[in-house]
């Protein structure tokens, strides 16, 4: 496991030692432990979306070009 170290002020330092039945160590490694997956799984959520969204953009294009592909087959029979 590694050590963090974080400076805090004496004034929160006092009231730290005031509840001594909290384990502050503890408290503070799961608070960055959620922080952390809260994070994670924000930005795989992201790539998902960015994902989506490329796909998204290639079937609108797949349907204009299969749109525009169908105008020039119907202009060619004459029937436009």
């Amino acid at each position: 496991m590694v050590s963090v170290t974080l400076s805090i002020s004496e004034e929160t330092r006092a009231l730290m030692k005031k509840f001594s039945e909290v384990n502050w160590s503890a408290f503070i490694r799961k608070s960055i432990e959620k922080k952390v997956k809260k994070l994670s799984w924000k930005e795989e959520m992201l790539k998902k979306i960015n994902q989506e969204e490329s796909f998204s953009e290639w079937a609108v294009e797949a349907q204009r070009e299969s749109r525009r592909n169908r105008l020039e087959k119907l202009k060619k029979k004459g029937l436009i």
